[in-house]
């Protein structure tokens, strides 16, 4: 079996200039690879950006997908220039709120093109470069409180994290698994999805032991564990019936039931470093067998060895160098 498409292990590599300097983000984040495209990206940008499902999400009502699809980046109007010669303001990871863009200095001078401009609503430039999940059918306890884009509080993070939503269930990476002495990894049953900007992920069936891409379904890899003989999906939700009660009656209750109902439903779930959950499964001792999970041998090695960890892992906060200035 292989897997048709997977947005942080398709295999897919940039070429980007890089300059042999003394600097240890370079030598962290990128690996050799084949080229297959010719992206206008000095800076790295798209090291980050170029994962579908990357969002930010500031509550449950409101996200923003930072994802950008390089192929229709370098096919657009502006496919020839860099990210920086618009973000001026961005000079660091994270940069949260520096989205101011500057489109008149060195582009569009003439004041029919600047009225334009600040016509234009800018949130929305990119947004046929774009791919996240709108919607998806998680039947797990998990979802009753917890939003589809559950990540927010850690700036320097939360876009990578959430954009593991269209490929593995909360219990892969939040289980306390020394409870499940055994589990191991697999693909979970068919979910209803619906996608904004194009679909992606994997669509496993299991009739025909097959995966490949599908525009209203998704499969995601999950826990599981054997129960009297039988393969049992250790995703939670035995316990949806009674969050759902919860969540109804949770202003009614008092502080003290709040807090040990809140003990119940995260029983067995355990809250990471993110160090600690990057390298259990990014890395060569991964606590996922990528190869039985169906993908080829680059993916797999591409998913062990993926070069947008060390810069999550070494830093709080990441200054870009000067390199192209001039």
């Amino acid at each position: 079996m292989r897997i048709a498409s997977c947005a942080f292990g398709n295999g897919k590599m940039v070429t980007r200039t890089i300059l042999t300097v003394g600097c240890v983000f370079w030598a962290v984040l990128w690996a050799p690879a084949v080229p297959s495209v010719h992206a206008m990206d000095p800076d790295g940008c798209l090291t980050c950006h170029q994962y579908p499902g990357m969002v930010t999400s500031e509550n449950t009502l409101a996200i923003k997908v930072l994802h950008i699809d390089e192929d229709r980046y370098l096919r657009s109007a502006h496919g020839k220039l860099t990210c920086k010669q618009c973000h001026t303001v961005v000079q660091k990871v994270p940069h949260t709120g520096d989205t101011r863009v500057e489109c008149t200095t060195k582009c569009h001078l003439s004041e029919a093109e600047q009225r334009k401009v600040r016509a234009y609503a800018l949130d929305n430039f990119h947004r046929r470069e774009q791919s996240a999940i709108a919607r998806l059918e998680d039947p797990s306890s998990c979802r009753v409180c917890h939003s589809l884009y559950p990540h927010s509080q850690n700036n320097m993070v939360r876009g990578l994290l959430n954009l593991h939503t269209g490929f593995m269930v909360c219990s892969v990476c939040h289980l306390k698994k020394e409870n499940f002495p055994g589990c191991y990894y697999d693909w979970n049953g068919t979910e209803t999805a619906d996608f904004v900007g194009e679909p992606f992920g994997t669509f496993y069936n299991p009739k025909l032991k097959q995966a490949g891409k599908s525009k209203h379904f998704l499969s995601r890899i999950s826990v599981f564990a054997r129960v009297k003989g039988q393969k049992k999906s250790l995703m939670n939700t035995w316990d949806t019936a009674a969050a759902l009660e919860f969540r109804d009656r949770e202003k009614e209750i008092s502080a003290a039931v709040r807090k040990e109902r809140q003990a119940y439903f995260h029983r067995d779930i355990n809250r990471k470093e993110i160090s600690v959950a990057c390298d259990e499964c990014h890395s060569e001792h991964s606590i996922l067998n990528f190869k039985a999970l169906g993908f080829d041998k680059k993916t797999s090695h591409n998913l062990a060895n993926l070069n947008i960890k060390g810069l999550v892992t070494h830093y709080k906060t990441f200054y870009f160098p000067q390199l192209f200035e001039n």
